[in-house]
């Protein structure tokens, strides 16, 4: 079988994984979403060990994946991204150096922090990019989570920047888009040209979305055979009650207050990019994440933008081998398969 990747995203709501293999034509292997209890997990952070660790295998053995070793992508209101500008050095000894510079950035100490720099542009003996800081307990949480769970973590990434590979899939080259994933507590702003990143943010706010109440959702590999027998998953709760599916995928609801307010900030958020010195023109806006479905969303998204609004699923830039996802996996996974599209990963 060819060498697949697998991608992995602990949310609020719940555990959401996406198999594809390697190669310039990834092709989906697997694909499935499982319900969290109330108070399980937040983005990006594990409350219950052990309940999370159980939805994991529901997941594993329902969805068929076939890889035990993950990219975890990770993004949270708890997780600092902005604009840092630095002395340029060689990588190891900026890596030796960050965590003196910015120890006053810091909402926690910087000894109870996991941080990244991501570099964009150098001028003269100053080099420009993203400084990424994470609470280092939630991050060692996580992985622990998923040790329980049988899985191993290869490597960790900011959702956001997976976003800006999906935008190296979808959009034309030279353009700069911006990339909008709507999820039921935090939603992500990422504007990217040619899959670099120029600008983060991680926006925190609620969306009413069905994710509550829905079953979960597989997506197997044809032919899919579970290589290991996991142990028996007992009466965990995880399971939600049967829920009637959308009829169209965009409601026709009119928008709430609810929904004015997400789009008042996403349109802020995108006009202080645009407002900057310099900055790039973002040409398009292309919107993921089961948010872009609930009731009213995606007509308010599209008057409120000057630019083309494009929604975006999984299938656009992965080979779904004609499958059917549901509109809550296809718009979700977006995000989750984007970590999977760095360095290695063509």
């Amino acid at each position: 079988m060819a060498k697949t990747l697998v991608g992995l995203e602990i949310t609020e709501e719940s555990v959401r994984g996406v198999e594809v293999t390697t190669g310039r034509s990834p092709a989906l292997i697997a694909a499935g979403e499982v319900p969290l209890p109330r108070e399980t997990a937040r983005d990006s952070e594990v409350l219950d060990q052990d309940a999370v660790a159980v939805a994991l295998r529901t997941l594993w053995m329902g969805a068929g994946f076939k890889g035990r070793r993950v990219t975890l992508g990770v993004g949270s209101r708890r997780i600092l991204v902005r604009e840092y500008t630095t002395q340029a050095m060689a990588p190891q000894l900026l890596r030796q150096a960050l965590p003196y510079q910015v120890q006053d950035l810091l909402p926690v100490p910087v000894s109870q922090a996991v941080l990244d720099f991501y570099p964009l542009g150098q001028v003269g003996d100053q080099v420009t990019g993203l400084l990424v800081a994470a609470v280092s307990d939630n991050i060692e949480q996580m992985i622990a989570t998923l040790k329980k769970a049988k899985l191993s973590v290869e490597a960790v990434d900011l959702v956001p920047f997976g976003l800006a590979r999906v935008a190296k899939r979808v959009a034309q080259p030279g353009d700069t888009v911006a990339m909008i994933h709507l999820g039921d507590h935090t939603s992500y702003v990422t504007v990217a040209t040619d899959g670099i990143p120029n600008f983060v943010r991680i926006i925190p706010v609620e969306i009413a979305t069905t994710a509550s109440q829905r079953e979960p959702t597989m997506m197997p590999m044809a032919e899919a055979e579970i290589e290991e027998v996991l142990e028996p998953v007992g009466a965990s709760g995880i399971l939600p009650r049967r829920s009637g599916t959308r009829a169209s995928l965009r409601g026709s609801a009119p928008a709430t207050s609810g929904v004015t307010d997400v789009v008042a900030r996403l349109r802020s958020t995108l006009s202080f990019f645009q407002g900057r010195e310099g900055a790039p023109r973002v040409v398009q806006v292309f919107v993921s994440g089961a948010g872009y479905v609930a009731p009213g969303v995606a007509d308010a998204i599209e008057r409120s933008f000057d630019v083309p609004v494009v929604p975006i699923r999984l299938e656009q830039f992965v080979n779904a081998r004609n499958r059917s996802l549901t509109d809550d996996l296809a718009f979700n996974a977006v995000a989750t398969a984007g970590v999977l599209f760095g360095e290695g990963a063509k």
